[in-house]
C-alpha cells in the first residue's frame, strides 16, 4: 500500500513538473509578445491614413496611430537608429469612415506591437512582433513572425526595423 501511495505521489510530482516545464518553455519563445497594456498613454509618435489605391490599402488601409514606449520613445526624439531591449512599440490600426466630407475612427481593425528583447528574437532583429485582431488581448493572430512580420520590417534594417521616424 505504501509503495502504491508513494509512487502514485512521484507519478503527480512527475506530470505537474513536466506540465510546469511545459508551460515555461511556451512562455518563453516568440509568440509570447504581450498585449500592450495602457499603451494609450505611451508617447504618440504619429498618425498616417491610408486610402484606396495605396499599394499596402488591402492590407493595412485605414487610420494608423503609432506610439512608444518611453525607451522607444527616447531613441525616436534623438533621431537614433538603434533601439534597447525594453522598446515597445504599438501600431494601431483603425477603420476610417467618410461621411459628409469628414473622416473619423472606426472600428479597430487590428493593434500591433514590437517588442525588443535581442535574446528571446535572434531571427528576427531582436524584435518580437504579434497582432492583436480587434485590439482583443485573447486574439493574437500572428504565428509567423519572420513571413508575417519581419520580412518587411527588413527593409528598415537601418532604422533597427522601425518604419516610424520621429517628426522634427
Amino acid at each position: 500500500m505504501r509503495k502504491a501511495v508513494f509512487g502514485s505521489a512521484i507519478g503527480g510530482a512527475l506530470v505537474l513538473l513536466a506540465l510546469t516545464l511545459g508551460a515555461q518553455k511556451r512562455s518563453a519563445g516568440p509568440e509570447s509578445v504581450p498585449y500592450p497594456e495602457g499603451y494609450r498613454s505611451w508617447t504618440h509618435v504619429k498618425t498616417a491614413i491610408l486610402h484606396p489605391g495605396h499599394p499596402l490599402y488591402e492590407a493595412f488601409g485605414g487610420i494608423h496611430h503609432v506610439y512608444a514606449n518611453e525607451k522607444a520613445a527616447a531613441v525616436l526624439r534623438r533621431g537614433g537608429n538603434r533601439f534597447p531591449d525594453g522598446s515597445i512599440l504599438v501600431f494601431d490600426l483603425l477603420e476610417s469612415p467618410t461621411q459628409d466630407n469628414a473622416t473619423g475612427e472606426g472600428a479597430r481593425k487590428v493593434l500591433a506591437v514590437m517588442v525588443k528583447d535581442s535574446k528571446r528574437f535572434p531571427a528576427t532583429g531582436g524584435w518580437g512582433y504579434a497582432a492583436f485582431k480587434g485590439g482583443d488581448k485573447r486574439q493574437q493572430i500572428v504565428k509567423d513572425m519572420v513571413q508575417e512580420c519581419h520580412n518587411c520590417h527588413a527593409g528598415q534594417a537601418q532604422h533597427d526595423y522601425v518604419f516610424s521616424q520621429w517628426r522634427k
